[in-house]
C-alpha cells in the first residue's frame, strides 16, 4: 500500500496552512486601519479581529499537530506488515487527540502571528497619537528617509522588503524568506545563525525570534506608492 495518498493530503494541509497565515495578515491589517482612523478610542471591532486572530492561531496549531502526527505514524509503520497501514487512521487520531489534551489555549498568545497582531495595534496606536503632535509632519519627513536609508532594505538581500520581520532579541529587521532561508541552511550545517546586521551581537537568530512588523511593511508600501506617483 503506497502512502503518496497520504503525502498529498499533507500538502494540501501545508497549503492550507499558508492561507491561513495570509488571511491573520489581511486581519492585521484591517486592525491597524480602524486603530489609524480611530485614534485612542479603539474600534471594538479590534477586538473582535484579535479573538479571530487567536482562533486561526489555533487551527494552525493543530494543524502542525496533525502533520507531526501523521509524520510519526506513518515512519513507524513503514517497514513492517502491510496489514499495520489499515489502523493508520486511529493511531493518528490517538497521537493527536493526547498532544491536544496537553494544550493550553494561553500559549495561543506567543504564535508569531499575533504578537506581530498586538504590536502592530499598538504601534499604530503609537503613531496615530505621535502624528497629532504639533510640527509632526517635518519630523515624519525626516524620519522617513532615515527609515528608506536604514530600514527599508534587507541586510540580507539589498534590495527593499517586501514581507519584513523584526527580531525581538536585537530588533533587526530582515526579508522574510531570506532569514529563514538562512536559518535552515545554517541549520543543516549544525551551525548558529548570527544575525546579518553589521556589528550586532546576536549570533544564535532563531525562527521563534522572528516577528511580521505589519507597521514597517505599510510604511514601506506608502513609500513606493509616493515614488510611483513622482
Amino acid at each position: 500500500m503506497s502512502l503518496s495518498a497520504v503525502h498529498g493530503t499533507l500538502s494540501s494541509l501545508k497549503s492550507c496552512q499558508a492561507d491561513i497565515g495570509t488571511g491573520m495578515d489581511i486581519v492585521t491589517d484591517v486592525a491597524m486601519d480602524l486603530v489609524e482612523v480611530e485614534g485612542e478610542d479603539v474600534h471594538p471591532g479590534v477586538k473582535d479581529m484579535e479573538v479571530m486572530i487567536l482562533e486561526c492561531a489555533k487551527l494552525d496549531r493543530e494543524i502542525n499537530y496533525f502533520i507531526d502526527a501523521v509524520q510519526q505514524v506513518t515512519s513507524e509503520v513503514t517497514a513492517q506488515q502491510p496489514e499495520t497501514m489499515f489502523h493508520l487512521s486511529d493511531k493518528v487520531r490517538d497521537k493527536f487527540s493526547e498532544r491536544v489534551a496537553r494544550l493550553s489555549d494561553a500559549e495561543l498568545h506567543n504564535h508569531q502571528k499575533v504578537v506581530a497582531f498586538k504590536e502592530s495595534i499598538n504601534n499604530s496606536l503609537k503613531q496615530a497619537n505621535e502624528e497629532s503632535a504639533e510640527n509632526m509632519e517635518e519630523l515624519d519627513d525626516d524620519i522617513a528617509v532615515t527609515q528608506s536609508q536604514h530600514n527599508f532594505s534587507c541586510p540580507l538581500t539589498q534590495v527593499e522588503m517586501v514581507n519584513p520581520v523584526k527580531n525581538k532579541k536585537c530588533n533587526h529587521h530582515y526579508e522574510e524568506a531570506a532569514i529563514q532561508s538562512l536559518i535552515k541552511t545554517k541549520k543543516s550545517q549544525k551551525k548558529k545563525c548570527r544575525c546579518p546586521v553589521v556589528g550586532c551581537g546576536n549570533t544564535d537568530v532563531k525562527e521563534s525570534d522572528l516577528i511580521p512588523d505589519q507597521v514597517l511593511r505599510r510604511k514601506i508600501q506608502s513609500q513606493k506608492r509616493q515614488k510611483d506617483k513622482m
